[in-house]
């Protein structure tokens, strides 16, 4: 059993952070970034083509962090394999120690920097998590038995409480808990009303913890564009008017971020920290937050 299960199994507050893959052959910027988070999160999320952005593959990626001693959650997506591919890259991971998995559907082809290649698509992030759930009790895809060995993989899915359909939010949810999710990672959380409506009505029954996503806000300008482009989600004026108002943005923007993960501990199980392209700033997150694992 990994530390990420078995935290999440004894119900400690749980603290995972991300990590993108490196858009190039060398992963030392990666690595320098995830070493900082060891000891500190519970796990370091490697993202899956995030944005359908090509980088790394994150299976390899997950297994330099690994080879670090820094537990990976690694993110397998839908949308550039079918379910043979899947499969295959599933059974490596097992073979190559990596436990915690996130199935995702995957973001649209055409948002990334390669807008005419062709989504694949076979599954999506309820089937993927039914196909995981088949690996771990020894069946492959076609319920044939594996005779080389079953799989022991840890396997979440991923959650939006802020979605405007709360019957859909709650039908996707339960999917997946049929299906065999362990745990849930949010999207990033901005309106925390929501989050505690959603935990109460649909999430507490099922005893799975879930992850509230934080990001770290830079700046003013960076909250403006994540309300220009990133879909449901509304960062408050209030947020706004205070990085503006700021001397120092940055450091309100931690300040804010630790705000939230204390907000996030009264609801639900854990974070999941996001501070693109300053992973070095978790740390002092989680000090302001006095949260330690």
């Amino acid at each position: 059993m990994n530390n990420f299960q078995q935290a999440a199994q004894n119900g400690e507050f749980l603290v995972t952070a991300e990590v993108a893959p490196p858009k190039g052959s060398d992963p030392s910027h990666m690595l320098e970034f995830a070493k900082l988070l060891k000891g500190r999160v519970h796990a370091v999320n490697i993202t899956d083509g995030s944005r359908a952005v090509m980088r790394m593959s994150p299976l390899v990626a997950a297994v330099l962090l690994l080879r670090e001693g820094i537990e990976p959650v690694y993110q397998v997506a839908c949308r550039d394999r079918n379910r043979i591919a899947l499969q295959a890259d599933l059974l490596g991971a097992q073979a190559l120690g990596i436990k915690n998995v996130l199935a995702l559907t995957g973001d649209p082809v055409n948002a990334g920097d390669y807008p005419n290649a062709k989504g694949v698509f076979d599954l999506e992030s309820v089937r993927l998590l039914k196909l995981i759930s088949q690996l771990n009790a020894g069946l492959d895809g076609n319920d044939k038995p594996l005779p080389d060995g079953a799989t022991s993989l840890f396997h979440g899915g991923a959650v939006d409480p802020q979605i405007t359909s709360r019957s859909s939010l709650k039908s996707r949810f339960e999917k997946k808990i049929a299906a065999g999710a362990q745990f849930f990672q949010s999207q990033l959380i901005s309106d925390f009303d929501l989050l505690e409506q959603f935990m109460k009505e649909v999430a507490l029954p099922y005893g799975k913890p879930v992850l509230a996503g934080i990001f770290l806000l830079k700046s003013a300008k960076n909250a403006e564009f994540i309300n220009r482009c990133v879909p449901g989600v509304h960062i408050p004026q209030s947020t706004i008017d205070r990085l503006t108002a700021s001397p120092k943005p940055l450091q309100t923007g931690i300040e804010i971020a630790a705000e939230q993960v204390l907000l996030a501990k009264k609801m639900c199980q854990g974070v999941h920290l996001m501070a693109v392209k300053r992973e070095d700033l978790i740390p002092r997150i989680l000090d302001l937050a006095e949260i330690k694992i």
